[in-house]
């Protein structure tokens, strides 16, 4: 069996579709499934069981021997969130948890870790493991993350095999439930339907142009593949970046968005809010070179490409993957 945690969510529920189209039919879904929205996400899916998120290690200490590979993606995910004792129970000690479990039941497990834990990139954006005690998050999701991160390469006991990947801006079908947490590619089209123009925030930083802030936006079909690959080539643990490796502007995803929409562009520009303007990113990009040095070789989704698919198959029709 694989055991897929926060199935119901965006990169959980096309990660949970993807193995199942695999043939991957033992498949046992972890979440909280009270959210009916979120839930439409698993509809039509081949799942062998679904389990509650509260009652899942009771779960995995009687079916362990039956499961071959866990994906921990379940997390709280919310960057507006202040609370930190929300992301210690949820991000935190959840997935300390879930370690121990593998590490004594020999399960081999992929866990989401974030870019968040990069802050605003003073060391860069290098999956190096001798950088993750210096990093500092922006907000508590970040720390969180990093907090975890911080954790697992302290521990002499582990699973058989572990990777922990730090998702850059991901996008892509299946995110309709996040609200104001959904990508930009989202917001964008949502945006571009009601009003017909796209509202960008203006550069406050000399260095870069009005739209020509950066982030490395990543297909979700390519996050899901790559831990797709590192499950079934289990080799080298450790923590990897999971972007594309090239960072793209929020003019380019706008302008992807309108082509793929059918309509002329029509973009203004507005300043960034005083309360975040400090903490303002300018540039994201992940370094990739751990990840083709384990092996992976695929060309990731050109945002173009990316965008016209999303756009076209899924937000037109409100499409489900």
């Amino acid at each position: 069996m694989i055991v897929v945690t926060g199935a119901a969510g965006f990169i959980g529920s096309v990660l949970a579709g993807t193995l199942s189209k695999e043939a991957f039919n033992d498949l046992v879904v972890v979440d909280d499934f009270s959210n009916p929205e979120k839930n439409k996400n698993l509809d039509g899916k081949n799942i062998k069981e679904k389990v509650d998120r509260n009652v899942f290690f009771d779960w995995l200490n009687k079916n362990h021997r039956d499961v071959d590979f866990v994906f921990h993606i379940g997390a709280r995910t919310d960057t507006a969130e202040f609370n930190m004792a929300v992301f210690d129970k949820l991000n935190l000690n959840y997935t300390k948890t879930l370690w121990t479990k593998c590490t004594e039941f020999q399960i081999p497990m992929i866990y989401a870790s974030s870019a968040a834990t990069y802050g605003m990139g003073e060391l860069g954006y290098d999956d190096n493991h001798d950088i993750v005690p210096n990093l500092k998050p922006l907000n508590p999701y970040g720390v969180s993350k990093n907090e975890l991160d911080k954790w697992v390469l302290q521990q002499n006991d582990m699973p058989p095999f572990w990777a922990g990947f730090k998702f850059f801006n991901v996008y892509g079908p299946n995110e309709y439930h996040k609200s104001r947490m959904a990508s930009v590619i989202f917001h964008a089209f949502h945006q571009i339907n009601k009003t017909g123009k796209m509202k960008l925030f203006r550069s406050h930083n000399p260095d870069f142009k009005d739209g020509m802030q950066l982030r490395d936006f990543v297909f979700v079909k390519d996050v899901v593949d790559v831990m797709i690959y590192f499950m079934k080539n289990q080799k080298t643990s450790g923590l990897y970046n999971l972007g594309t490796g090239k960072a793209r502007s929020f003019l380019d995803l706008t302008t992807s968005t309108f082509a793929a929409m059918g309509i002329d562009p029509t973009i203004e520009y507005i300043d960034t809010p005083l309360d975040i303007r400090d903490k303002y990113q300018y540039f994201t990009e992940a370094n990739m070179q751990k990840v083709r040095n384990y092996g992976y070789q695929k060309d990731f989704t050109s945002l173009e490409q990316g965008v016209d698919d999303y756009v076209k198959k899924y937000l037109l029709s409100t499409e489900y993957l």
